[in-house]
């Protein structure tokens, strides 16, 4: 889904040459039908099984978008000139990466490329972020989340994050200056002025009370009520959630009141 920030988060899904914005049919019925089709996202070819989100094998070992840096930044050898891709790596490595801490379910930090912000701070359904530090690349970005993963958790918390359970009275400002005194001397230069948080409001009804994650892996329909969207997330009769993003290359068919 493409996603964008204003007052309210905005939601776009892609339907090839018709996108379909999903923000005003937040209340109405939303029909998704799997039609029995799946393409590899990075060379198109048709697939049975799917490996990560939406890649044939082949790709799934040696494309350089599913490298294992991509999870684990601390790995990347771009800088180095090396990696899957180097090409590729230095296109997409060698530039501005972002620390950060942000609010979704929970404390977390991540990594990210400065352009993808706030997009990755979407997909995550993070409620509030900061700018930890700004590297040049992203083995330094990653150097930096190694050391603060000791202190705080790298993960999304998905199920709280679905329903809106944060804990109380987490200032992110206090955390990263807690964070700052955790770095090595050698990191702290990379630390960013930004004190700034950004937050964001999603478009959901009412969050539930319990939520059961759905997809076409064992069923080809999901229709419901579409009460709300939180990361790449979808919520039908505010009980039941799709992971858009998980089914990457399904061909569906969309239909709505």
């Amino acid at each position: 889904m493409y996603v964008s920030h204003d007052e309210m988060v905005n939601y776009t899904l892609r339907l090839g040459p018709n996108d379909l914005f999903l923000n005003p049919l937040i209340g109405n019925k939303l029909r998704l039908e799997f039609n029995g089709q799946i393409n590899c996202i990075i060379c198109s070819r048709k697939i049975k099984k799917v490996f990560g989100q939406g890649l044939c094998y082949p790709c799934f070992i040696n494309a350089p978008e599913n490298a294992e840096c991509i999870l684990r930044p601390e790995l990347c050898q771009a800088h180095l000139d090396k990696g899957r891709d180097p090409e590729w790596e230095r296109i997409n490595h060698l530039q501005a990466h972002i620390v950060y801490l942000a609010l979704s379910g929970g404390l977390k930090v991540g990594v990210t490329r400065k352009d993808q912000i706030p997009t990755r701070w979407i997909d995550q359904g993070a409620s509030e972020t900061i700018i930890f530090a700004e590297t040049p690349y992203r083995y330094l970005a990653g150097k930096i989340e190694v050391q603060l993963k000791a202190h705080v958790s790298d993960k999304t918390n998905w199920q709280r994050m679905l329903k809106n359970i944060e804990p109380d009275k987490i200032d992110l400002v206090f955390e990263r200056s807690r964070l700052i005194k955790e770095l090595s001397s050698d990191t702290k230069q990379y630390i960013s002025s930004n004190m700034d948080i950004t937050k964001f409001n999603y478009p959901v009804l009412n969050y539930p009370e319990k939520v059961k994650s759905i997809g076409f892996d064992k069923q080809t329909i999901v229709e419901g009520v579409l009460t709300g969207i939180r990361g790449q997330y979808l919520y039908f009769d505010n009980e039941f959630v799709i992971n858009i993003r998980k089914h990457s290359g399904y061909l569906i068919s969309v239909s709505h009141d």
